[in-house]
C-alpha cells in the first residue's frame, strides 16, 4: 500500500513531496521494494511531516 494521498508536488527545500513525504527516489522504486522496506520508509514519514 502507498502512502500517497493525491498532492504531488515536490517541496524544493526539503525534497519530499508536500502530501506523501516521499522523496522522488522513493516513489519511483516504490513498487520494486519489498515490504519491510516499504515499511521503513512509512515508518519514517511522521518525522518528516514535522520537520
Amino acid at each position: 500500500m502507498s502512502p500517497c494521498i493525491g498532492i504531488c508536488t515536490l517541496d524544493r527545500k526539503s525534497g519530499f513531496c508536500l502530501g506523501c513525504k516521499r522523496t522522488v527516489e522513493e516513489i519511483g522504486r516504490w513498487m520494486m521494494l519489498e515490504d519491510p522496506e516499504r515499511q521503513k520508509i512509512i515508518d519514517q514519514l511522521p518525522m518528516r511531516k514535522i520537520a
